[in-house]
């Protein structure tokens, strides 16, 4: 009897302790959400925009956000620029815990941290400043003592556009602004930069000259860039392309070079279903219509996969 409550409690410990000492979820990822609630009360009426996202960014990925209007994404851009606040669960950005910020720790964060790109070009820029001005300003806001305008013209070079740094916006066609707004956003060498549909004001051609300037950051300066989008074009050209359906991460499409016998080089797009942290998973609706599925499905576990059929009991 002694033996065996002394031997519960050993492996009670045991577990307690293995649980201490397993990493915590996101630990080594640059954005982490767990469980992200967020609901908005109009007119006395709760409405749920976020129902427990999960979501893992890595530092230096280059990434897409999609889904259809009221999904979720835009609430979860604005959480992430520290711009909104969860209801509940957790987020991390580059270490800054977002529920726990105060006032002051949001300032400093939306300044340092992350830089953020609107869709409007106007909400992007001062009208009254050169391109080159606009750029320095966020270092000067931040009390940057180094060299603004040297910094600026960087910058602006990178996103080829230095010949327009004395121009001011209304100058500007509406591609170039949002390169001199993708320069702002870059201007304090954020860990994180965001980006809510760049490309949708602009034309195709125009908007794969500004999806460039999104890449030259990346891989330039190693910026991680996430950006929400309806560009399907935009979309395909990152390696990771996350959906958000009612809520939450519903699948993700990864891309990969792979190289053929011949030496050919062909890039590779897979689909996943995601599985959320409470063990949810969204089906694809065009599956599930497919197979006349609503309400349950019929779940076998085998050896290496789990069958998943229509709910085949009647009433």
């Amino acid at each position: 009897m002694t033996t065996t409550a002394n031997t519960t409690l050993e492996e009670l410990e045991r577990r307690a302790n293995a649980h201490r000492d397993r990493p915590s979820y996101g630990h080594d990822a640059l954005i982490a959400c767990d469980r992200l609630v967020r609901i908005f009360t109009t007119d006395g009426v709760e409405v749920q925009a976020l129902q427990g996202l999960d979501l893992l960014v890595k530092e230096g990925e280059l990434m897409a956000l999609v889904g259809a209007s009221g999904s979720g994404k835009s609430t979860l851009m604005n959480i992430l620029a520290g711009l909104d606040v969860p209801t509940a669960g957790a987020a991390r950005v580059a270490g800054c815990d977002l529920l726990a910020m105060t006032g002051k720790d949001r300032l400093r964060y939306r300044r340092e941290i992350v830089g953020f790109v609107w869709q409007q070009t106007a909400r992007n820029l001062l009208p009254y400043l050169t391109a080159a001005q606009n750029v320095a300003l966020p270092m000067q806001l931040a009390g940057s003592k180094g060299k603004r305008a040297e910094r600026a013209a960087e910058l602006l070079a990178m996103m080829d556009i230095a010949h327009l740094a004395d121009r001011r916006p209304h100058q500007l066609s509406g591609g170039q602004q949002q390169r001199v707004a993708i320069a702002v956003a870059l201007a304090n060498d954020p860990k994180v930069l965001l980006a809510d549909e760049p490309t949708g004001e602009l034309d195709s051609a125009t908007g794969e000259q500004v999806f460039a300037s999104f890449r030259r950051a990346n891989e330039e300066l190693g910026t991680s860039i996430v950006i929400v989008t309806h560009d399907q074009a935009v979309a395909s050209e990152v390696r990771r392309t996350v959906a958000i359906r009612d809520g939450r991460t519903s699948s993700e499409v990864l891309r990969r070079t792979e190289v053929d016998a011949e030496g050919q080089e062909s890039l590779v797009a897979r689909e996943y279903a995601m599985l959320d942290r409470a063990g949810r998973l969204q089906l694809p609706a065009d599956y599930t219509k497919a197979l006349g599925m609503e309400h349950r499905v019929a779940l076998e576990l085998e050896q290496d996969h789990i069958g998943v059929w229509p709910d085949d009991v009647e009433g």
